[in-house]
């Protein structure tokens, strides 16, 4: 009687962490991924997506226009250092997933307020203080700071027809230079951000493949950025080809690449579903549950 009687206590005892489960996980869930819900924006601009980035403490914020292929855009993040002192960066890499043949727009103060300049990441040297052309058309630039600190980027681009899914890069810096943001630091999540971001549906995002343990990044093999103008970029070297870095040590410069097709949108990002883990521990304690009987 006694066994029959702590068996019952048991079973109850399990059938009431398994509700307190079910209601707490999705809140959490959501709570510690949703911070980028919490974004106010000034009035005139909403987006109908948003994504905290894995690195930086960084947002996105989109609204993607498929039958028009335009992106509106806000980058939020918090440069390092004194307040609008820095820089924040954001861009499409349309031949790679690093920061080499990137897209990018970078938000910093010029004479006391907010500027967006463009620029082709085409090789590891200093930026210039203009901006240059881009593969894409980049209209409604502008930037201001938020009550947190965060400097937000906004933008609009034309991407190519069906591109739904894309090699992003962000980033911050704590210091511009007459006019210039001077390079980042290479603290191991300077170098992880950079993703692949699903445009359509749900919209995930998935941090990219770390650098190699032991091996330098571009980066810091050669401490800066380039951009350059030029008559149209080479295509991409092929897999297994040694890159310009590897071959000569130094980057070459060149146009806006032409973008390469946008990578499949079942490989370029790993979205995730709430359900997944309540329905798990379902699983897990059913079968503590009949383990007992």
């Amino acid at each position: 009687m006694a066994s029959a009687t702590t068996m019952h206590h048991r079973r109850r005892s399990i059938i009431q962490l398994a509700f307190l489960l079910l209601v707490a996980s999705p809140a959490s869930m959501l709570a510690a991924g949703g911070a980028c819900e919490s974004e106010e924006f000034p009035a005139g601009r909403s987006y109908a997506t948003c994504a905290d980035l894995p690195t930086l403490g960084a947002s996105l914020h989109w609204t993607y226009d498929a039958p028009a292929s335009s992106l509106s855009l806000a980058f939020a993040a918090k440069p390092p250092g004194t307040s609008g002192a820095g820089w924040v960066a954001w861009g499409i890499n349309p031949t790679g997933d690093g920061m080499k043949g990137a897209q990018t727009l970078v938000a910093f103060k010029s004479s006391g307020a907010y500027v967006v300049n463009t620029y082709n990441l085409t090789g590891y040297r200093p930026l210039s203080a203009a901006s240059m052309p881009i593969a894409f058309e980049a209209t409604d630039l502008a930037a201001d700071e938020g009550a947190d600190g965060k400097v937000r980027l906004y933008g609009t681009l034309q991407l190519p027809k069906g591109m739904e899914a894309v090699n992003h890069i962000w980033q911050v810096g704590s210091t511009v230079a007459n006019g210039v943001p001077a390079k980042h630091a290479f603290a191991q999540e300077n170098l992880d951000s950079k993703g692949s971001l699903v445009l359509t549906g749900a919209g995930a995002t998935d941090a990219a493949p770390a650098p190699v343990a032991g091996g330098p990044s571009a980066e810091e093999a050669t401490g800066n950025l380039e951009t350059e103008t030029a008559p149209e970029a080479a295509p991409a070297p092929l897999a297994g080809a040694p890159s310009t870095e590897e071959a000569g040590g130094d980057l070459e410069t060149g146009t806006a690449p032409s973008p390469a097709p946008a990578p499949s949108s079942g490989s370029a990002a790993i979205i995730t579903t709430y359900a997944s883990a309540p329905v798990f521990i379902l699983i897990l304690v059913f079968a503590g549950f009949f383990a007992t009987v």
